[in-house]
């Protein structure tokens, strides 16, 4: 036994016997009342919920002979009643709360069943208003949700169709009983569950015409998954939200913290390529180390492997297109953590299923996010989603303009560049990455590192272009790129030695064009 403020003895053990039902989702819910009536539980509901019980032939009472009011405002007003929420709130070790339900011929209820209008659905329909989204917001059930889960010693509170079985379990197990673990779990996510709706409310009128980001931030996800460890054996961690509608893994081992941080880089990367020919990313720590867009997948991964011949080992292996046997042939010689594509081939997935911590992940389109956020200093940061880079305007500045083939370069670059660590430096040719340094503190230290690592893969960087996520400040960067073999290059243009760079760019025969817009990845 617990004690309530009252002093009054709360039951380890609830039996239920009377159970109001209303709900949108009616998933599972006929053999769940079947069950409930099974343990000689009445039943009491309204509405599509009531007719749909009947239609199973199970007996119902109608909420409307237990308020001895009928529903009104077109459905607005049912349950919002004293019959009801004196039902559901009353401590029925309390005396004086026996006495009022007396008075009133009020009988208690023991077990609530509620889910919600789906208004998170509603809101996404293309020709959504302010009317619509005020016609999806629930009154009634949240009130009977918050007010079960409230008296949740005395009652038992059930917010979606996966609780159903823990509840019949129970009920079976326990002689027609609901315990207090129970009843306190249900309560904890019957809160969870109203404090995520009233969030999803709020942040849509919160929405600001002139400001995209929301007046207020606050973040209501499940934790779907409990992982290892995080980024290092000694710390914790989980998942929270929805994989499902992003990723289907097919094989191995269950995604870590660091594979989900790789996982997502790697589809950023590749949804920039999605409408592109076959294209083929290899990334290690959420970082490209090779890219290449090719007339097949096979070629791109030769191209993009032959970038750097060493990093793809325990790397991240990434497609815009099904995996077809030769592609998985060939990258099953080396050991990857992760082979991504939107589809694969049956023989392909077998061959790639031979390796028992190899995981293979098909994904969806492209993912429909609208803000990132990142903790920092006790609070949050938010932005809104960079822009596709291939967006971005090239605009030339120097005497001589790119050519056709060098556009195609500049724009291939450009879009890997976008997702390297800054600085950031892409060198490229027939679309294909040659060397790519990231994450140096100097911009020239990035392009030293992109050349060294391409000669030592032996590519030649003659003819080749260069991409630099950020303005060069100095003309020495875009010199040095020159210098390696460079013969255009892109940048956003910006710095206030602008016309020193295109000077230096000029007196090399370099075209360059500016983007007017940085992709920095910090």
């Amino acid at each position: 036994m617990t004690i309530d403020p009252l002093n009054l003895p709360v039951p380890d053990a609830v039996r239920p016997r009377r159970a109001l039902l209303s709900v949108f989702d009616k998933k599972g819910l006929i053999p769940f009342a079947e069950g409930l009536q099974g343990h000689g539980i009445e039943l009491v509901s309204s509405g599509g919920t009531a007719r749909h019980l009947r239609s199973a032939g199970l007996e119902v009472i109608d909420v409307a002979e237990v308020t001895k009011a009928p529903a009104m405002l077109g459905g607005r007003v049912k349950t919002l009643h004293p019959a009801i929420h004196a039902g559901i709130l009353a401590r029925q070790n309390a005396e004086d709360d026996r006495k009022d339900l007396d008075l009133h011929g009020i009988q208690p209820f023991e077990l609530v069943v509620v889910n919600l209008y789906p208004f998170n659905e509603a809101i996404k329909r293309p020709d959504i208003n302010d009317a619509i989204a005020a016609e999806n917001i629930d009154i009634g059930g949240p009130a009977m949700v918050r007010a079960a889960a409230k008296n949740f010693a005395y009652v038992a509170v059930v917010t979606s169709p996966d609780d159903y079985e823990d509840i019949l379990t129970s009920l079976s197990d326990a002689d027609g009983h609901l315990p207090h673990a129970l009843r306190r779990q249900l309560a904890r996510r019957a809160f969870t569950r109203t404090a995520a709706y009233d969030h999803a409310i709020a942040a849509y009128f919160g929405n600001d015409q002139e400001n995209p980001l929301p007046t207020h931030m606050s973040v209501h996800l499940p934790r779907k998954a409990t992982l290892r460890y995080g980024e290092n054996p000694h710390q914790n961690a989980a998942f929270y939200g929805s994989l499902e509608d992003r990723i289907t893994k097919l094989h191995g081992k269950a995604l870590s913290y660091n594979n989900l941080i790789d996982l997502d880089a790697a589809l950023a990367l590749i949804h920039e390529f999605t409408d592109d020919d076959p294209t083929v990313a290899i990334l290690k720590h959420t970082n490209p180390c090779g890219v290449s867009t090719a007339d097949t997948l096979l070629q791109a991964w030769q191209q993009a492997f032959a970038t750097d011949t060493q990093s793809p080992f325990g790397g991240i292996v990434v497609m815009n297109k099904p995996c077809s046997i030769d592609i998985a042939e060939a990258v099953g010689r080396i050991f990857t953590e992760l082979v991504i594509a939107p589809s694969f081939e049956a023989d392909a997935l077998a061959l790639l299923q031979e390796k028992k911590n190899r995981r293979i992940i098909a994904f969806e389109s492209a993912p429909g996010d609208e803000f990132q956020l990142r903790q920092i200093l006790g609070g949050l940061l938010c932005q809104t989603i960079d822009s596709p880079a291939d967006e971005d305007p090239f605009t030339p500045v120097t005497n001589r303009k790119p050519t056709a083939r060098e556009l195609l370069d500049l724009r291939f670059a450009w879009r890997v560049a976008k997702h390297v660590k800054s600085n950031a430096i892409v060198y490229a040719k027939d679309q294909q990455t040659l060397g790519i340094g990231a994450g140096q503190m100097s911009r020239i230290d990035s392009s030293e590192i992109a050349l060294a690592k391409g000669a030592k893969s032996g590519l030649s960087f003659d003819g080749c272009v260069v991409a630099s996520d950020a303005f060069y400040p100095f003309p020495d960067g875009l010199l040095a790129a020159a210098d390696g073999g460079a013969v255009a290059a892109v940048q956003p243009g910006g710095s206030v030695r602008d016309k020193e760079v295109i000077a230096a760019a000029d007196s090399r025969g370099m075209a360059m064009v500016f983007t007017g817009r940085r992709h920095f990845r910090h």
